[in-house]
């Protein structure tokens, strides 16, 4: 099937897991068949390499349809923006201000459309720069022969609806993350209309876990007929080839991996490192990953004088990941509202024990980790004493987590996804 996808990151310049999901499902479903173009924004200064997909600038590249074919069923447009998936006022800004001073210095992008001011978090300045990328996606979507239109998250959902306007096809809405995931209770009311209208319009949703669902119908106001729920996956390496990176102290690494906001809990995981503490001295903890509560994080480990058994690397990416998962003794991932969590299985892939809360849609799919609620920072802190005191328990946990990753595929998840299309194809 010829689909047309509208995201906002991919590999190798991703801000959080969902590139990689972007990634691990089209892969897959190029790999049985499917025609996929897939629409980014980019800014100017990015590159465009990619292991399975072709990136080229939509307003600088013109593809005929014998120059797709030719890229193995799936070519990337990329649309000319500074919009990240996660992104607040302050990055933005930030963002702005970098890719200005690129304009200025580059006469040959002078001629492009001046960039956008911001004038708050989710203002509306960046709100006409998404109405700016949805009109591009229109335009897109004249000229890109599909049968289904596919968009991720709110962001994205504005282009989505542009692109079914233009092209009357099927309108898939793929939710990863909501605003109340994020947010909590303090919602971002012009998100929320934007996530509220596009599952209104879609002729299907797919939900990451049946969490979500759930808050989907209870939030939203959506019909559970409506919403297919289709887990995440994983990639696998092949057997023989995980290497252990050596580390460079004696210390037991405990390793925390994701944005640092209220959603991920990172407060949760300072606040069980101080106990931990308390017990034994011989652990580090590392908090890889950038956030608008990285600072208050900073301070906080200050206040309980615990700083010097912290580490913060910053965000990282690629085979500093890997490096960093290889490490660790053990991952904790204590997020508030985690509509999957992609991550914890990765530190299974490297061999790496892992606690998630129970607060997580891949807390649905496997068995073989610890689980806790993550405001007990008392069970918290107890269940990594367990296992950073007994390392045979930890091994048991990753030789049973290895066979539960055997069905967690993105294989399974583009089977799961080709049905939706049809579906939605066949409403038409």
């Amino acid at each position: 099937m010829k689909v047309l996808m509208y995201g906002w990151e991919f590999p190798p310049h991703i801000s959080g897991g969902l590139g990689t999901a972007c990634f691990g499902l089209t892969q897959a479903l190029v790999s049985v068949g499917h025609r996929i173009t897939f629409v980014l924004p980019k800014a100017p200064a990015l590159g465009n390499d990619s292991s399975h997909v072709t990136l080229v600038g939509s307003d600088q590249v013109h593809i005929s349809p014998a120059e797709m074919k030719a890229r193995s069923g799936f070519c990337l447009e990329t649309v000319d923006s500074p919009l990240s998936p996660y992104i607040n006022s302050e990055e933005y800004t930030r963002v702005l201000h970098y890719l200005k001073q690129i304009i200025q210095n580059e006469p040959d992008i002078t001629d492009k459309p001046p960039l956008l001011a911001l004038s708050g978090d989710y203002g509306v300045n960046l709100m006409a720069e998404i109405s700016r990328y949805a009109s591009v996606a229109g335009k897109i979507a004249k000229k890109v022969a599909h049968e289904v239109i596919h968009v991720h998250d709110w962001i994205t959902i504005p282009a989505g609806i542009e692109a079914q306007r233009v092209s009357r096809r099927p309108l898939v809405v793929h939710i990863h993350s909501l605003e109340y995931d994020r947010c909590g209770e303090n919602v971002n009311p012009n998100v929320y209309e934007i996530e509220r209208r596009g599952m209104e319009q879609a002729d299907g949703i797919i939900s990451v876990s049946h969490l979500t669902k759930t808050r989907i119908v209870k939030q939203y106001g959506i019909s559970p007929d409506k919403i297919t729920v289709i887990y995440n996956g994983i990639t696998r390496k092949p057997a023989g080839i995980r290497v252990r990176t050596p580390k460079s102290i004696r210390n037991k690494i405990v390793l925390f991996l994701g944005r640092i906001t209220f959603q991920k809990g990172p407060d949760y995981f300072v606040e069980a490192a101080a106990k931990v503490l308390s017990v034994r001295q011989d652990v580090t903890f590392v908090m890889v990953g950038s956030g608008d509560m990285m600072n208050r994080m900073i301070t906080r480990t200050a206040e309980l004088k615990i700083g010097n058994h912290f580490y913060f690397p910053g965000f990282l990416r690629g085979e500093d990941v890997a490096k960093m998962y290889s490490m660790s003794d053990l991952y904790v991932m204590p997020s508030v509202s985690e509509p999957f969590g992609i991550s914890p299985l990765e530190a299974m892939e490297h061999g790496v024990p892992v606690i998630i809360s129970r607060q997580s849609g891949v807390a649905e799919v496997v068995g073989s980790v610890f689980k806790v609620d993550f405001w007990d920072t008392r069970q918290l802190a107890g269940k990594m004493l367990a296992l950073l005191h007994y390392p045979e328990l930890g091994k048991a946990m990753i030789h049973n987590g290895a066979r539960e990753l055997d069905g967690i595929t993105w294989e399974k998840a583009a089977e799961s996804v080709a049905h939706v299309y049809n579906r939605v194809a066949a409403m038409g």
